[in-house]
């Protein structure tokens, strides 16, 4: 009985740090780029896109199909950053509690 105490108790403390950490994802963002940096994405770590900068050399109607590309490319880019961000909080948060590869909390 001990040990499924001590699990519930773990699985409460689990819940209590990944709603923490909910909260944090929110305020942190990423940014990813392309073109060397003629188009920026930025998104929360949870992969929310927050802003797109286009340079304004890309600016012009002959350029569009390039442009989508780049935002494509730089949002790629900025998801690749925030899931890797996760990935590490994630090894912070489940400490103790083993997850399956894979596993996705939210």
């Amino acid at each position: 009985m001990a040990d499924f105490l001590g699990l519930m108790k773990q699985a409460s403390e689990l819940k209590a740090k990944m709603e923490a950490m909910q909260a944090e994802l929110d305020q942190i963002e990423v940014e990813g780029t392309s073109g060397g940096g003629l188009v920026t994405v930025k998104l929360s770590a949870k992969g929310d896109m927050k802003g797109v900068t286009i340079d304004d050399t890309l600016m012009k109607p002959s350029e569009s199909e390039i442009v989508a590309d780049l935002i494509v490319a730089a949002h790629a880019d900025a998801r690749r950053k925030a899931e890797t961000l996760l990935q590490e909080k994630m090894k912070n948060v489940a400490g103790g509690l083993p997850l399956p590869p894979g596993m996705k909390l939210f």
